[in-house]
């Protein structure tokens, strides 16, 4: 019998659907929902007034990225 090693899995990444698109690199689920298929580790917050904070930038779909 072939061993088999054990390898390390990332979760999905899922963020709720602001706006009528998802943020860029993100996949939309059809159910309110966007997921970077555990390809992406951003840390995103949702836009405020369509602007970004210092430190923050623009991603689309109503959201921030830390920089």
């Amino acid at each position: 019998m072939v061993g088999v090693s054990a390898v390390p899995v990332r979760a999905q990444r899922m963020v709720k659907k602001l706006t009528a698109e998802c943020p860029m690199g993100y996949i939309d689920m059809s159910n309110g929902k966007c997921s970077a298929l555990g390809l992406m580790s951003y840390t995103l917050r949702p836009a405020i007034e369509e602007n970004c904070p210092s430190g923050w930038s623009p991603m689309g779909g109503g959201y921030c990225r830390r920089k």
